[in-house]
């Protein structure tokens, strides 16, 4: 990323970015990201590409670590639940990121343009990567966030834009993982229809071979492909998913933990505080108050 692209949009970022947090913007796929200090935050990442501007981050998927800084991109190409950490960030010069939305209905149509032999079908891949930002990527990104600047211009161009970009990851070095999660019958996508359903009703009881018949592959072809993809098991998946639904419940809602434990599916509200404790490191009562007093 040269100095120069890396100033204007760190300049544009902060612009559109009231305080520390995730900000929407005029661009419905398009949010601005700015931290003022450190900070550790488990997260459930939906499809999106991240380029962090200034600053550093790792996202750490079970045992895995994935580190990025400036002129290096993340891409998640399914939900995955994880931990977010900023490593860099101060007052002065906070971390700016930026997440672009991925939308696999829209990259679909592009790769049926890509030479066929880019794509296999059958690849199973982890379901987050990070890669370098080349010039062309960064003009297109560059060019869609300056679009805030001029509002009247977001409904024709940032569509277009936003293709390009895609256009970008898929005839990059990662194209061919990028494009597993729009390819129709690939492992990747059916594994994704799964966490979409897991992600979506969190309390409901099921059985690894309810979730194999519906990526359509045996129960062990599925608990493979799902860990290649997740590096967790489903039911390791669900739990996370399960304890950041009730900790977003408690401080949205001021729901008591007895109540977001059973919301989310909890038959006890003791081991529901235990799996709680062990993930955030602390009680679900102690855990909702550090958040409410100062926690971006």
């Amino acid at each position: 990323m040269s100095l120069d692209r890396q100033t204007a949009l760190a300049s544009l970022i902060d612009k559109y970015s009231n305080g520390d947090g995730i900000h929407p913007t005029a661009i419905a796929e398009l949010h601005c990201l700015k931290v003022s200090t450190p900070v550790k935050i488990p997260v459930v990442y939906s499809p999106s590409l991240c380029v962090i501007v200034q600053g550093a981050k790792q996202v750490m998927l079970e045992d895995e670590i994935y580190r990025y800084s400036p002129s290096e991109f993340l891409v998640v190409s399914v939900d995955l639940a994880v931990v977010g950490e900023v490593t860099e960030a101060t007052a002065a010069k906070p971390y700016l990121c930026l997440q672009i939305d991925i939308d696999p209905r829209q990259m679909s149509d592009l790769i049926t343009q890509i030479d066929p032999d880019v794509i296999g079908r059958s690849d199973t891949v982890r379901g987050l990567f990070v890669g370098k930002v080349d010039s062309a990527l960064m003009d297109s990104i560059l060019r869609l966030v300056k679009l805030l600047d001029t509002p009247k211009d977001i409904p024709l161009l940032a569509p277009m834009v936003i293709r390009e970009i895609y256009y970008r990851l898929l005839d990059g070095d990662h194209g061919r993982q990028i494009a597993q999660i729009a390819v129709t019958g690939s492992n990747m996508q059916r594994i994704a229809q799964v966490l979409q359903m897991l992600k979506t009703d969190f309390a409901k009881q099921v059985r690894i071979e309810e979730l194999a018949e519906m990526a359509n592959m045996s129960p062990s072809s599925f608990h493979h492909h799902f860990k290649e993809v997740t590096a967790m098991s489903p039911l390791q998946y669900q739990k996370r998913l399960r304890l950041l639904e009730a900790r977003r419940i408690m401080l949205s809602e001021e729901a008591d933990a007895s109540s977001a434990a059973y919301r989310v599916g909890y038959e006890s509200p003791s081991q529901f505080s235990r799996e709680y404790s062990r993930m955030f490191g602390a009680p679900p009562v102690r855990d909702v108050e550090i958040l409410r007093h100062g926690a971006f």
